[in-house]
């Protein structure tokens, strides 16, 4: 496991065995780190290759990958600016360590940076598992997305996120010609054991 900070990014880095698949970007939410997702990837798509990344934006002791008002609303100069940040950093891991698109798998901040990635440039990742993203904008003009997996899975009871704002994010990225998945739990913010059936059977049909 390899730890590293000269590519931009804190991050870990986890080579896999199975290189037949998609490695993963793993994308935390608010108040996680590069490691808070490792055990869920290996849980969900053992032998995968990880690619982790710890979110620059530390608001009154929380990481997040962009930046928000203490009432939720997102700072989009901002939001939009470490998109680009994390693309570039993207650009440098992948050559650093030789690897193939990722499939990006993110939670609440990171899932919501993960489909600004997927808009910003398409050619970024091979495809993206968003659990507990939304829409709070219209990030029009949209990009051909065409043919590129996305797993979305909201929580009806989301006491952060409005399902119907989930739901919009899933009509624009079909719009754009993603291949959509989208999924709605009778669940919280917080994740199942049904979000990790869905998103463990979503990555294992895909390669």
């Amino acid at each position: 496991m390899n730890m590293a900070t000269d590519l931009g990014f804190i991050h870990r880095f986890a080579p896999g065995p199975d290189a037949a698949r998609p490695p993963l970007l793993l994308l935390h939410g608010t108040g996680g780190d590069e490691h808070d997702l490792v055990p869920l990837a290996e849980r969900l798509a053992p032998g995968r290759t990880l690619l982790s990344p710890r979110g620059k934006v530390n608001e009154q002791g929380l990481t997040r990958f962009f930046r928000r008002s203490p009432e939720g609303v997102w700072d989009l100069d901002d939001f939009k600016q470490r998109t680009v940040e994390l693309a570039d950093f993207l650009k440098r891991a992948r050559a650093a360590y030789n690897m193939p698109k990722p499939v990006a798998l993110g939670y609440s901040n990171g899932a919501n940076i993960a489909w600004s990635l997927l808009l910003q440039g398409p050619d970024a990742l091979a495809g993206a598992v968003l659990l507990r993203a939304m829409l709070p904008f219209d990030p029009r003009p949209l990009p051909d997305l065409h043919g590129i997996p996305v797993l979305l899975i909201a929580g009806k009871h989301d006491e952060l996120i409005p399902v119907d704002r989930a739901g919009l994010l899933a009509a624009l990225l079909g719009e754009a010609g993603a291949d959509v998945t989208y999924e709605v739990l009778p669940a919280a913010h917080g994740l199942t054991e049904d979000d990790l059936k869905l998103a463990s059977e979503w990555l294992a049909s895909r390669r």
